[in-house]
């Protein structure tokens, strides 16, 4: 009964919902970028994208201020609230989950705990006594207990330095032995709302010399795109319609380049370039992106020109159309399928590009295309403001994503090309 007029075979559906999959596992590396280009740098760090709409624990440095500082039985001591001291940074309210005094252990104790630096008194070998900082947590309202020995040495008494305790709320003391003349640090983690925003997008979008840097990939891509399609065009009809010796060693040659890593060639054509006198320099990356991808173009039109019909270019050449008139009036018109396809392509090679870039172009700001100002520039050299990384990578697709749906229904027929006959 599947082959009823009106209904659909249980293939044709198991088919579309394997599509349907398919596509939506392969979105969600994309949503994922989307949806981190909008949060904060910190929240990013802490969860993944998939747990953006939860609260988010987080570490924070409170330094509260010691004006209210006072003297207690030969102690120091400040008290307050470490959500209502008015820094950017820190949440208004909350609940403290973990606390502590020193940035490499934010969470060493727990709120109702006690948590400070103990001088140790401790017996050296020779004899002698000697002080050493130890941290260490203990219940609020009793007396720290210290290890007997540190570092294999005999504790011998003990003084505390400086301790804090912090509440679930925020509330918090600090003693110390010493007048507070200075704010003391206090690292808390807490749960903070989750955070949206249009903050890496204006990152980007107004950074420095970023209008420059746009012009200048307008400036590489469109000529990198356009170069190669007109030789490559040539060079293919040749292939396809022009009989000569060596012939076939030539497509052979062009399929063999395919597979020819360009990182291969990076160094050899950079010092080719310096000796001829182009170096690094707009003419050089057009050039180099030509040569890079002359390969494809020259394979992908040829595959598609020998699929035309023969009737049509044996009739205009005996009506007296020479090869370039054939060529000009018939092939290339009929090819412009193939022609948008790999202008698509080489489009989205160049626009993206960042190593022929560094490369092939002087390393100076004024020099520079988008990739190459989020890379050095916004990034820095470590690279691990994902916020930023994230928006970059919308805002860059933005321009090929309009080529791409512009030509797209010339992208398929481009690429089946000379595959049926």
């Amino acid at each position: 009964m599947d082959n009823i007029a009106g209904q659909k075979s249980s293939l044709s559906i198991v088919t579309n919902a394997t599509v349907v999959f398919l596509v939506l596992l392969w979105l969600i590396p994309t949503i994922g970028l989307l949806v981190s280009s909008f949060r904060e740098r910190e929240q990013i760090s802490e969860t993944g994208w998939w747990a953006s709409m939860f609260p988010v624990e987080q570490a924070y440095r409170v330094q509260p201020d010691p004006e209210g500082a006072r003297a207690e039985g030969g102690i120091f001591v400040l008290e307050g609230n470490l959500f209502t001291t008015g820094a950017e940074d820190v949440p208004s309210s909350g609940d403290v989950a973990a606390f502590g005094i020193a940035g490499r252990d934010p969470g060493a104790a727990q709120p109702g705990q006690t948590y400070g630096r103990l001088k140790l008194e401790v017996t050296e070998p020779d004899g002698s006594t000697d002080t050493e900082n130890y941290e260490m947590a203990w219940e609020t309202g009793s007396d720290p207990v210290p290890p007997e020995t540190f570092e294999d040495k005999p504790v011998t008494g003990f003084t505390i330095d400086r301790a804090a305790t912090v509440a679930a709320n925020g509330d918090f003391t600090w003693t110390a032995a010493r007048e507070i003349s200075r704010a003391p640090s206090i690292y808390i983690i807490a749960a903070s709302p989750p955070e949206f925003g249009l903050q890496n997008y204006e990152a980007i979008l107004f950074s420095n010399n970023m209008d420059k840097a746009f012009i200048n990939t307008l400036t590489v891509t469109i000529p990198a795109t356009i170069i190669p399609i007109l030789i490559a065009a040539f060079a293919a009809y040749a292939l396809a319609w022009m009989d000569f010796k060596g012939r076939g060693v030539l497509i052979a040659m062009v399929v063999g380049l395919l597979v020819v890593p360009l990182q291969l060639a990076l160094v050899p054509l950079l010092t080719l370039h310096n000796k001829v006198g182009i170096g690094q320099s707009f003419l050089g990356i057009w050039l180099a992106h030509t040569g890079f991808g002359l390969p494809l173009a020259i394979y992908l039109l040829r595959n598609y020109m020998v699929g035309l019909p023969r009737d049509i270019i044996e009739s205009a050449k005996v009506d007296g159309a020479t090869d370039f008139q054939v060529f000009t009036k018939i092939v290339l018109p009929l090819s412009f399928p193939a022609l948008a396809s790999f202008a698509i392509f080489q489009f989205l090679w160049t626009w993206n590009d960042l190593l022929v870039a560094k490369v092939f172009l002087p390393s100076n700001a004024e020099s520079w295309v988008m990739t190459v100002k989020i890379a050095d520039d916004l990034l820095g050299s470590r690279g691990g403001d994902w916020g930023i990384l994230a928006a970059a990578a919308f805002v860059s697709i933005a321009v090929p994503l309009f080529v791409f749906f512009a030509m797209q229904k010339y992208l398929v027929r481009g690429l089946l090309a000379g595959s049926v006959k």
